[in-house]
């Protein structure tokens, strides 16, 4: 009558609750432009700098800096967040973001000295002297 291997209804009915619960929370708007920035310097020396985004929006400015500057905006409404900016030694780990079922948005400006060459996700990067336009 039955087989043994059970209904598999319920994983849909899983699904469905989930992505009910997800367009709930579209009402809620986030926009990392309008949150108040973060910043953070880290002193620097060197000549090269390896910059890992983890694809979060990230605007690259050439300054008279010494230190190398990293601002972060960063909007949440659901999810855990998971925020990261470390320098170790040549490599600037920089990311924003949620897990989960999750509603956020950032971006980060990275200001470096002038004269390092920046090598962003693993492509040579060429920096402007002057900060976006959007900013």
């Amino acid at each position: 009558m039955f087989s043994g291997a059970g209904s598999k209804r319920p994983v849909p009915l899983v699904v469905a609750a989930a992505a009910v619960a997800a367009l709930g929370l579209t009402g809620c708007s986030v926009d990392a432009t309008k949150a108040t920035p973060e910043s953070k310097s880290f002193p620097y020396t060197g000549t090269s700098l390896k910059l890992t985004t983890h694809e979060v929006a990230t605007d690259l400015v050439a300054t008279d800096r010494k230190d190398i500057k990293v601002t972060r905006w960063f909007d949440a409404a659901a999810g855990s967040e998971r925020l990261t900016w470390t320098l170790k030694g040549d490599t600037l780990d920089i990311d924003a973001g949620c897990t989960g079922i999750a509603l956020c948005d950032a971006r980060f400006k990275v200001e470096v000295p002038k004269g390092i060459a920046v090598i962003r996700d693993g492509e040579r990067t060429a920096l402007t002297g002057k900060p976006p336009a959007r900013m």
